[in-house]
């Protein structure tokens, strides 16, 4: 009989998401190679065979993503992971699996763009792709990692969530992140907590695949468990099949976003550091919040009230907790590796309460710590805004 040990291991970021995918028991990899997230195909191609899980090496991403549904459907934990131009790619079969309400995990690890942009350089250019890439009206869960053992927590939390809810996941990592490689202590096996997805409990001639629960998340039959299950991109009713039925569609989209909605206190995720007393304060994510983290403990060393409010579910954007920030302080900063997708976020739930701020940097290089002090320091003394 083995005891675990806590032990610290020199891991880079991508080989965190492979630990953390394998920790959620994760069974199932199909990706095609990109930088800079090659790492993880490359680890699973090995580590998934040792576990009597599957890797395939696909075509290209759509197929990938295509396999990942279908692994799911039969009952298997999957993921892919790729980066801007293969996340593109994968737009349509994204919405099917919301459709079709297949749990799954994607995991984007940008790099500058549009199309090949920068490779490999690091880049924050694809939240608003994540939220609103592929067509239609629904919510969906994204996550941004910021450190090492971050990407072994949210891979995790984000298959958990995938099988709770009954969506795709996607994390957004970046160049930074998944190629650092930082000296962490993982959680022991026995410490993971993992959730499966809820299986019927009713003779299979009972079951309704789509038939919601008091979360409103159907529980989810496996290909070749002797349920009935028909699957389809098309608006459906409980039976699974489509339907152009007023009331049917109606119902159907107002669960997709209600099933979201009751989870949200689950759902979405907030780091607060020096909150309490702040006068102006940085909301970041990613290896962005780093850079604010550091940036902020030296302007408090300087006597400037700052705070960080760091974004690690980046949507359903976490509106709850900022907006009593945004009455407290005066100023919020935004620094991001993007043109200023998250500030617009952080204006639209401000409504006129402090002054945003962008700060964004698209040359390929990191905003540094002493750029985001620079900028608190104007704020505070108002030469800023």
């Amino acid at each position: 009989m083995s005891e675990e040990i806590h032990a610290r291991r020199l891991l880079q970021g991508n080989e965190a998401i492979v630990q953390g995918a394998l920790a959620a028991r994760c069974r199932f990899f199909a990706g095609y190679p990109i930088t800079p997230a090659s790492e993880i195909a490359e680890q699973l191609s090995v580590r998934l065979p040792a576990v009597n899980g599957t890797f395939i090496q696909m075509e290209d991403e759509i197929a990938s993503i295509g396999a990942v549904i279908g692994a799911s459907l039969a009952g298997g934990k999957a993921m892919t992971a790729t980066s801007g131009p293969g996340f593109s790619l994968m737009q349509e079969n994204l919405g099917f699996a919301c459709a079709a309400e297949v749990p799954c995990v994607i995991v984007n690890v940008m790099r500058g763009g549009p199309s090949t942009g920068l490779p490999t350089s690091p880049a924050q250019g694809d939240v608003q792709m994540a939220r609103w890439g592929t067509h239609g009206d629904h919510s969906i869960i994204v996550l941004a990692v910021s450190s090492v053992l971050d990407s072994f927590i949210m891979t995790v939390r984000a298959f958990n969530l995938a099988e709770k809810y009954r969506v795709p996941v996607i994390i957004l990592s970046d160049e930074v992140v998944a190629h650092t490689r930082e000296s962490v202590e993982l959680p022991l096996k026995s410490e993971v907590k993992v959730v499966d997805r809820i299986a019927p409990g009713m003779p299979p001639d009972w079951y309704k695949p789509y038939q919601e629960d008091a979360r409103g998340v159907p529980p989810m039959a496996a290909f070749g468990d002797g349920y009935r299950h028909h699957v389809t991109g098309l608006v459906h009713d409980q039976d699974g099949f489509p339907t152009q039925n007023p009331q049917e569609v109606e119902k159907f989209h107002q669960r997709l976003s209600m099933k979201i909605t009751k989870g949200l206190p689950d759902i979405q995720l907030t780091r607060k550091f020096h909150m309490d007393d702040a006068e102006l304060f940085v909301v970041a994510y990613g290896s962005v919040a780093r850079s604010a983290m550091r940036a902020v403990e030296e302007a408090r060393m300087a006597g400037i009230r700052a705070g960080l409010v760091q974004l690690i579910t980046l949507f359903p954007f976490p509106r709850r907790t900022l907006t009593p920030y945004l009455q407290q302080c005066h100023s919020v900063l935004v620094p991001e590796l993007n043109l200023g997708q998250i500030s617009r976020e952080v204006q639209r739930v401000n409504q006129g309460q402090c002054t945003v701020v962008k700060q964004n940097r698209v040359d390929g290089r990191l905003i540094t710590p002493q750029e985001i002090y620079n900028r608190l320091v104007k704020l505070s003394s108002g030469r800023l805004s």
